[in-house]
């Protein structure tokens, strides 16, 4: 996509799952890509399989020095253009959530988000850069049993606005996509590992019938870096495969049932 050659951008949990594909779509592009996360394994994997295309630096983005690291990384590499904050933690027991439980999760999911974009603010005003907050569908729609998730991607969204508000002066666009259930290390292990099922299960939730994948994700990323998205800001791109247009009545034919047989409401 235009506006992506010799770029840098910085991905957290860029190592793994949606993430390795998010890095993936950016080194094909040409882009240089800075990855955080905490497994050393699965980072230096990536720099294996990319090359010099791609740096790894070992950050828990919870702790501010971790942060200060990956900005290190890119502005030692001459420009920061793009941050993704895709990082996230699945720590929910629903409304028996404890105290610990809710503070990892909004401080991984949401404060972190928050203070690295700022930490990077400066780089990429020089830049004319661009932030993607990875949301979820999981912020629109309440979900039986999880609450710290839900929540802190909900509160996504409203940073997203906040950052396209006080950042636009400084010519940096922030914007959300919004994941419908995708096929990743999460979906995998609920699943058992069965690909189809997900597909046949994820698909009454979701108007094309299956669960999205990782690349379709990515390049809805890619799409808002990109110059193509330039008047673009405080935005939310869905890549959810209808299921938030799909609402209660689900892809069925509610008024047909209620009537015996006819769809049409007069």
């Amino acid at each position: 996509m235009k506006g992506l050659e010799g770029k840098v951008a910085i991905v957290t949990g860029g190592a793994a799952s949606i993430g390795l594909d998010i890095t993936r779509v950016f080194v094909e592009a040409g882009t240089t890509v800075i990855i955080g996360a905490r497994s050393r394994e699965a980072g230096e994997a990536a720099v294996k399989q990319f090359g010099d295309k791609v740096r790894y630096v070992s950050a828990d983005i919870r702790k501010d020095e971790d942060l200060d690291a990956l900005v290190a990384a890119a502005v030692a590499l001459g420009r920061l253009d793009f941050v993704v904050n895709n990082a996230a933690v699945y720590d929910d027991n629903g409304p028996a959530t404890n105290r610990q439980s809710w503070l990892n999760t909004l401080d991984t999911n949401l404060v972190s988000s928050a203070l690295l974009s700022e930490k990077a603010r400066p780089h990429l005003a020089k830049t004319k850069g661009a932030i993607v907050n990875i949301s979820s569908i999981s912020a629109y729609a309440a979900q039986s049993g999880r609450w710290t998730y839900p929540v802190s991607k909900a509160a996504i969204l409203h940073l997203t606005h906040s950052q396209a508000l006080d950042y636009a002066p400084d010519g940096i666009r922030s914007n959300s996509l919004i994941a419908g259930w995708t096929w990743s290390d999460p979906i995998a292990g609920l699943s058992g590992n069965d690909k189809e099922k997900a597909d046949r299960v994820g698909g009454q939730y979701h108007l094309l019938g299956r669960v999205g994948r990782g690349q379709e994700v990515a390049n809805g990323v890619l799409f808002l870096c990109s110059d193509y998205a330039s008047f673009t800001t405080g935005s939310e791109l869905k890549v959810d495969g209808g299921y938030t247009a799909m609402g209660p009545e689900q892809a069925g034919q509610a008024i047909a049932e209620l009537t015996g047989g006819s769809a049409s409401v007069r």
